[in-house]
Protein backbone atom coordinates (compact mmCIF):
# COMPACT_ATOMS: atom_id res chain seq x y z
CA UNK A 1 0.00 0.00 0.00
CA UNK A 2 2.70 2.26 0.62
CA UNK A 3 4.68 1.76 -2.50
CA UNK A 4 4.81 5.05 -4.56
CA UNK A 5 4.49 7.38 -1.59
CA UNK A 6 8.18 8.98 -1.07
CA UNK A 7 10.16 7.84 1.74
CA UNK A 8 10.14 11.60 3.58
CA UNK A 9 5.73 10.73 3.61
CA UNK A 10 6.36 7.23 5.13
CA UNK A 11 8.46 8.29 8.08
CA UNK A 12 5.98 11.45 8.82
CA UNK A 13 3.00 8.84 8.57
CA UNK A 14 4.52 5.52 10.19
CA UNK A 15 4.08 7.26 13.68
CA UNK A 16 0.69 7.45 13.39
CA UNK A 17 0.16 3.69 13.04
CA UNK A 18 -0.51 1.88 16.30
CA UNK A 19 0.95 -1.47 17.10
CA UNK A 20 -1.81 -3.82 15.87
CA UNK A 21 -0.75 -2.92 12.39
CA UNK A 22 -3.91 -1.23 11.96
CA UNK A 23 -3.97 2.38 10.90
CA UNK A 24 -4.82 5.76 12.37
CA UNK A 25 -7.54 8.40 11.69
CA UNK A 26 -4.53 10.62 10.50
CA UNK A 27 -3.34 7.80 8.08
CA UNK A 28 -6.84 6.71 6.97
CA UNK A 29 -7.15 10.80 6.36
CA UNK A 30 -3.66 10.72 4.36
CA UNK A 31 -4.30 7.61 2.14
CA UNK A 32 -7.75 9.05 1.16
CA UNK A 33 -6.48 12.81 0.26
CA UNK A 34 -3.60 10.70 -1.48
CA UNK A 35 -5.99 9.12 -3.44
CA UNK A 36 -8.35 12.08 -4.04
CA UNK A 37 -5.04 14.00 -5.55
CA UNK A 38 -4.43 10.79 -7.92
CA UNK A 39 -8.12 11.30 -9.50
CA UNK A 40 -7.68 15.23 -9.55
CA UNK A 41 -4.84 14.92 -12.05
CA UNK A 42 -7.08 13.53 -14.37
CA UNK A 43 -9.69 16.40 -14.18
CA UNK A 44 -9.73 18.38 -17.73
CA UNK A 45 -9.94 21.70 -17.16
CA UNK A 46 -9.87 24.62 -19.87
CA UNK A 47 -6.70 25.79 -21.13
CA UNK A 48 -5.35 28.80 -22.54
CA UNK A 49 -1.99 30.66 -23.35
CA UNK A 50 -2.64 33.43 -20.51
CA UNK A 51 -1.50 32.98 -17.28
CA UNK A 52 -2.75 34.47 -14.05
CA UNK A 53 -0.84 34.79 -10.01
CA UNK A 54 -2.56 32.45 -7.59
CA UNK A 55 -1.81 34.49 -4.64
CA UNK A 56 -4.14 37.20 -6.66
CA UNK A 57 -6.65 34.66 -7.25
CA UNK A 58 -6.70 33.01 -3.78
CA UNK A 59 -6.75 36.54 -2.32
CA UNK A 60 -9.81 37.82 -4.75
CA UNK A 61 -11.15 34.73 -3.43
CA UNK A 62 -11.23 35.88 0.38
CA UNK A 63 -13.21 39.09 -0.89
CA UNK A 64 -15.61 37.32 -2.53
CA UNK A 65 -16.28 35.71 0.53
CA UNK A 66 -16.66 38.76 2.74
CA UNK A 67 -18.37 40.48 0.22
CA UNK A 68 -20.94 37.41 -0.18
CA UNK A 69 -20.64 37.03 3.39
CA UNK A 70 -21.97 40.75 3.93
CA UNK A 71 -25.01 39.60 1.93
CA UNK A 72 -25.72 36.72 4.48
CA UNK A 73 -25.57 38.46 7.16
CA UNK A 74 -27.68 41.55 6.03
CA UNK A 75 -30.15 40.23 2.96
CA UNK A 76 -28.93 43.66 1.43
CA UNK A 77 -29.06 43.27 -3.10
CA UNK A 78 -26.72 45.26 -3.25
CA UNK A 79 -23.97 42.62 -2.18
CA UNK A 80 -24.71 39.69 -5.01
CA UNK A 81 -25.25 42.67 -7.50
CA UNK A 82 -22.15 44.26 -7.17
CA UNK A 83 -20.38 40.84 -7.25
CA UNK A 84 -22.16 39.97 -10.42
CA UNK A 85 -20.71 43.12 -11.41
CA UNK A 86 -17.39 41.95 -10.51
CA UNK A 87 -17.67 38.27 -11.69
CA UNK A 88 -18.56 39.56 -15.14
CA UNK A 89 -15.64 41.37 -15.75
CA UNK A 90 -13.85 39.15 -15.06
CA UNK A 91 -15.58 36.29 -17.22
CA UNK A 92 -16.79 38.29 -19.75
CA UNK A 93 -14.28 41.20 -20.94
CA UNK A 94 -10.97 41.63 -22.02
CA UNK A 95 -10.25 44.01 -18.88
CA UNK A 96 -7.10 42.78 -16.98
CA UNK A 97 -8.68 43.77 -13.66
CA UNK A 98 -12.14 44.07 -11.88
CA UNK A 99 -12.46 45.48 -8.67
CA UNK A 100 -11.87 43.26 -7.05
CA UNK A 101 -8.88 40.88 -8.90
CA UNK A 102 -6.92 45.13 -9.13
CA UNK A 103 -7.87 44.92 -4.94
CA UNK A 104 -6.18 41.17 -4.64
CA UNK A 105 -3.45 42.38 -7.04
CA UNK A 106 -2.50 45.61 -4.48
CA UNK A 107 -2.67 43.20 -1.68
CA UNK A 108 -0.64 40.59 -2.76
CA UNK A 109 1.89 43.50 -3.83
CA UNK A 110 2.14 45.17 -0.50
CA UNK A 111 2.82 41.19 0.73
CA UNK A 112 5.90 41.35 -1.66
CA UNK A 113 4.74 37.85 -2.21
CA UNK A 114 6.41 35.66 -5.70
CA UNK A 115 4.12 35.38 -8.44
CA UNK A 116 3.23 31.83 -9.34
CA UNK A 117 1.74 31.75 -12.35
CA UNK A 118 -1.26 29.02 -13.40
CA UNK A 119 -3.53 29.11 -16.33
CA UNK A 120 -6.24 31.54 -16.36
CA UNK A 121 -8.99 29.49 -18.59
CA UNK A 122 -10.12 27.44 -15.24
CA UNK A 123 -10.13 30.47 -13.64
CA UNK A 124 -12.16 32.78 -16.40
CA UNK A 125 -14.94 30.11 -16.01
CA UNK A 126 -14.92 29.97 -12.63
CA UNK A 127 -16.01 33.59 -12.75
CA UNK A 128 -18.72 33.19 -15.07
CA UNK A 129 -20.10 30.29 -12.40
CA UNK A 130 -19.67 33.04 -9.85
CA UNK A 131 -21.39 35.27 -12.11
CA UNK A 132 -24.22 32.88 -12.71
CA UNK A 133 -24.77 32.17 -9.04
CA UNK A 134 -24.55 36.13 -7.84
CA UNK A 135 -26.43 36.87 -10.46
CA UNK A 136 -29.21 34.93 -9.80
CA UNK A 137 -28.73 35.33 -6.09
CA UNK A 138 -29.44 39.11 -6.74
CA UNK A 139 -32.85 37.97 -9.08
CA UNK A 140 -33.82 36.34 -5.85
CA UNK A 141 -33.87 38.49 -3.52
CA UNK A 142 -35.43 41.04 -6.01
CA UNK A 143 -38.41 38.54 -6.26
CA UNK A 144 -38.78 37.69 -2.69
CA UNK A 145 -36.91 34.17 -2.89
CA UNK A 146 -35.04 34.77 -0.01
CA UNK A 147 -34.39 31.02 0.49
CA UNK A 148 -33.18 30.30 -3.11
CA UNK A 149 -30.91 33.74 -2.79
CA UNK A 150 -28.96 32.72 0.40
CA UNK A 151 -28.58 29.16 -1.06
CA UNK A 152 -27.28 30.69 -4.30
CA UNK A 153 -24.62 32.69 -1.98
CA UNK A 154 -23.94 30.04 0.40
CA UNK A 155 -22.72 28.35 -2.13
CA UNK A 156 -20.71 30.89 -3.91
CA UNK A 157 -18.87 30.96 -0.39
CA UNK A 158 -18.18 27.13 -0.11
CA UNK A 159 -16.58 27.50 -3.53
CA UNK A 160 -14.50 30.47 -2.86
CA UNK A 161 -13.56 29.20 0.38
CA UNK A 162 -12.52 25.91 -1.17
CA UNK A 163 -10.05 28.35 -3.59
CA UNK A 164 -8.95 30.56 -0.99
CA UNK A 165 -8.35 28.47 2.15
CA UNK A 166 -7.87 24.96 0.53
CA UNK A 167 -6.90 25.99 -2.83
CA UNK A 168 -9.17 23.81 -4.88
CA UNK A 169 -10.48 24.97 -7.96
CA UNK A 170 -14.45 23.83 -7.81
CA UNK A 171 -14.99 25.38 -10.99
CA UNK A 172 -12.20 22.39 -12.62
CA UNK A 173 -15.03 19.70 -11.53
CA UNK A 174 -18.17 21.13 -12.32
CA UNK A 175 -16.26 21.46 -15.96
CA UNK A 176 -14.81 18.18 -15.47
CA UNK A 177 -17.70 16.18 -14.76
CA UNK A 178 -20.90 18.19 -15.78
CA UNK A 179 -19.97 20.33 -19.33
CA UNK A 180 -17.21 18.38 -20.53
CA UNK A 181 -19.66 15.27 -20.47
CA UNK A 182 -22.31 17.65 -21.85
CA UNK A 183 -20.02 18.74 -24.63
CA UNK A 184 -18.53 15.42 -25.79
CA UNK A 185 -22.42 13.89 -26.36
CA UNK A 186 -23.09 16.75 -28.99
Amino acid sequence: MWQGLPEAVKKITKPFSDHSGSKSLYSFVWDYSFLTMKRFKQLVCPVSDKRVDENTVRVTALLVILGMGGFLLTGNVIFPALLAVDFFIRAFTRLKYSPLSWTGKQFVRSLDLDPVWIDKAPKVFAARIGFLLTALASMAVMFQFTYAAYALGATLVVFAFLECVLNFCAGCWVYTYVVYPLVRKN
